[in-house]
């Protein structure tokens, strides 16, 4: 099925609804906002470095990732298993899909599966290390994974201690061969105010600093999402995330 075709059919399902108006007024709203989005980008790197866009997508269609696709985007995020699997399986198989939600060990064998699974950024600690890397024992090539750091110290934050990341990201380079390991992530608290420079996002740069200097590598850094992506690019994040301001708000509940 081709993307227009698949688009078409889609939009047909609506009830009470002009299927060829709504198609093209979401495509437009769509890609304004994956110009605007890499405009801001760009205004921020100045071709410093390259800066990767991750599409969030959770939660929508695939008719909406479909448009952002024909637009030019590759990077897509999911925060649930079945929803990637799904979309995995519906959509281009050039697309790199990242997973960004919370892992669970018994999800990983699933995730694992999937061939066009580009990177899970949600690594823990060195325990779902393990697992994940046990569960890519049969892909041909390893699985580029980044460690969640919990820079603000909450506890509804996933993600490893700052204390504990070096030795993680160690354990990572030296006993997963599956892996290949990619960088640190972190999602950071929640600020209202934004006159000062966000600790997490500079903490975050500190670890990367101090395991490029006990290993002589330098990781990627993903961090920033819709809400404070340009802070993240200037503060030195090569992989951001974001959803709301391309896509729209998501459903207040989803159960999986």
């Amino acid at each position: 099925m081709s993307i227009n075709s698949g688009l078409q059919k889609m939009d047909e399902q609506s009830e009470n609804k002009d299927p060829d108006l709504d198609v093209e007024q979401r495509r437009q709203e769509i890609t304004s906002n994956l110009t605007d989005v890499r405009k801001r980008i760009e205004a921020m790197t100045q071709e410093k470095r390259e800066v990767r866009l991750v599409a969030v997508s959770k939660q929508k269609p695939i008719s909406d990732i479909l448009i952002a696709y024909e637009d030019g985007q590759r990077h897509f995020g999911e925060n649930y298993v079945q929803e990637l699997v799904e979309k995995s399986k519906a959509l281009p198989s050039d697309i790199k899909w990242h997973f960004i939600g919370t892992l669970q060990s018994n999800k990983c064998k699933i995730l694992a599966a999937i061939p066009n699974l580009w990177a899970v950024e949600t690594i823990d600690g060195i325990q779902k290390a393990d697992v994940m890397n046990k569960a890519c024992a049969s892909r041909e090539f390893p699985l580029r994974v980044f460690l969640q750091v919990n820079t603000s110290g909450e506890e509804t934050k996933g993600g490893v201690d700052p204390g504990e990341c070096l030795a993680a990201l160690n354990h990572i380079q030296d006993n997963c061969e599956k892996l290949q390991l990619a960088g640190i992530m972190t999602i950071g608290a929640h600020r209202e105010s934004t006159e000062e420079l966000n600790p997490d996002f500079i903490n975050l740069m500190n670890l990367q600093k101090q395991f490029k200097e006990s290993r002589g590598m330098e990781l990627e850094v993903s961090m920033g999402m819709s809400d404070d992506f340009e802070e993240a690019i200037k503060l030195g994040s090569t992989n951001v995330r974001v959803g709301t301001t391309i896509f729209g708000r998501r459903p207040l509940k989803h159960k999986h």
